[in-house]
């Protein structure tokens, strides 16, 4: 599993989500040095991920709170978001959602 970006408020998610910046890097199979966000870009443009605000539109109109974590992750062929939220009471929720369609995949916490 790659993970390729990560945010960690609010205001740092909606700014990430039009730029998708990251700091961290990975290498391709010819030795070229790829920023995350340079591939998450490329997921985007080819339609294999949904712009982030999309993705959060859909996860709040089914679970609130405070979001306060986003990774982008590939497992196998699969683009998900995992997005960690602060919910009422104060209790974490970690929320996998498919990246392509938006739709949540798994839940955790209360």
């Amino acid at each position: 599993m790659r993970k390729i970006f990560r945010g960690t408020s609010v205001g740092v998610v909606f700014a990430l989500s039009a730029s998708l910046a990251a700091s961290v890097t990975f290498g391709n199979e010819v030795g070229e040095r790829r920023d995350d966000h340079d591939i998450a870009l490329g997921a985007l443009e080819r339609g294999e991920i949904l712009p982030l605000e999309t993705v959060l539109s859909e996860v709040r109109k089914t679970i609130h709170g405070e979001i306060v974590g986003i990774e982008l992750e590939r497992e196998r062929e699969t683009w998900l978001y995992q997005i960690k939220i602060i919910a009422p009471g104060n209790s974490m929720i970690e929320v996998h959602v498919d990246a392509r369609t938006a739709k949540v995949l798994e839940t955790r916490g209360k």
